[in-house]
C-alpha cells in the first residue's frame, strides 16, 4: 500500500462506525504522548521476547489505536507489519509503514495461517461480550497464525494495585491535580459496562486464552495479565 508520506492509507474491512466515542478517544490522546506510549509498548514488547522474534516475522497489532505500538514494532525492526481498528480517526493519526486496516477484530480478513505474530495491547476489555466476543477474536487470531506463531495478550487485570487506582480515581481532588489519572478516569467511565465486566471473568478468560492457545508466558502485576501462547493444533475444543 503506497501512499505519500505522512498520509496513512486504510484498507476498509467495514464502513466507519459510530460506536467509536469521541470523548474516550480525546481522553486516551490526553492519558500519555504518542512518544510515552511508544516507549512503553516497546517495553512491554521486549518484556515477551521480542528481540527473539525473526525480523521477517508477519506481525498484526490488533484494536491498535492511533499506531504506537506498530511504532514500537518498527524501532525494533520489523517492517511486515498490519494494524487494525474500529476507529479511522485514530488510525489517521498514524504515520508508519505499516498497513492499516478498519476493521471489526472479531471478524479478521487475513489469509488463514498468514502471520507470524497478533498482538493486542489492550483491546480485549472493549467487546461487549467478554466472553461470546473473545470467543469469536480468539478462534480469528488463531485461524491467522500460523502453526509456529505467536498471540500476545496484555489486557487490565484486577489486582490490588488495580483497584488502588480505581480508588484514586474516585478521589475528585486528586484528578484535578494528576491530569494522567483524569484521563484514564475518564477512559473507564466512558467504558465502564465493558472494562468492569471484564474485570470480574477472570477465570474464563483465561480458560479461553488457554483453550486456543498453548501458554508460554503467564504473568498477572500492576494491574495487568501478560499472556503469550501458540496455537493449539487441532480442532478447537469446548
Amino acid at each position: 500500500m503506497d501512499r505519500a508520506p505522512g498520509v496513512p492509507a486504510i484498507e476498509r474491512w467495514c464502513a466507519s462506525l459510530a460506536c467509536c466515542d469521541p470523548l474516550w478517544e480525546e481522553a486516551y490522546r490526553r492519558f500519555e504522548s504518542p512518544a510515552q506510549e511508544t516507549e512503553k509498548f516497546r517495553r512491554r514488547l521486549l518484556a515477551v521476547g521480542a528481540r527473539r522474534w525473526p525480523r521477517a516475522s508477519e506481525i498484526a497489532e490488533l484494536f491498535c489505536g492511533r499506531g504506537n505500538g506498530l511504532s514500537a514494532l518498527a524501532s525494533l525492526g520489523f517492517e511486515r507489519l498490519s494494524g487494525v481498528d474500529l476507529s479511522e480517526e485514530l488510525l489517521a493519526s498514524y504515520t508508519g509503514p505499516a498497513r492499516l486496516y478498519l476493521g471489526d477484530c472479531r471478524d479478521l480478513k487475513f489469509e488463514a495461517h498468514s502471520l507470524d505474530v497478533v498482538v493486542v495491547q489492550g483491546g480485549l476489555h472493549h467487546l461487549p461480550d467478554p466472553i461470546g466476543d473473545l470467543e469469536r477474536t480468539l478462534a480469528g487470531v488463531r485461524r491467522v497464525l500460523r502453526p509456529s506463531g505467536r498471540a500476545v495478550v496484555i489486557e487490565p487485570w484486577n489486582t490490588p494495585f488495580l483497584a488502588l487506582v480505581h480508588a484514586l480515581c474516585r478521589v475528585g481532588v486528586v484528578r484535578k491535580g494528576w491530569g494522567k489519572l483524569d484521563a484514564l478516569a475518564t477512559m473507564i467511565e466512558r467504558e465502564r459496562e465493558t472494562y468492569f465486566r471484564w474485570l470480574a471473568q477472570p477465570e474464563p478468560i483465561l480458560r479461553l486464552l488457554r483453550t486456543h492457545f498453548v501458554p508460554e508466558r503467564e504473568r498477572v502485576a500492576w494491574g495487568k495479565l501478560t499472556f503469550v501462547g501458540t496455537p493449539r493444533p487441532g480442532e478447537r475444543r469446548a
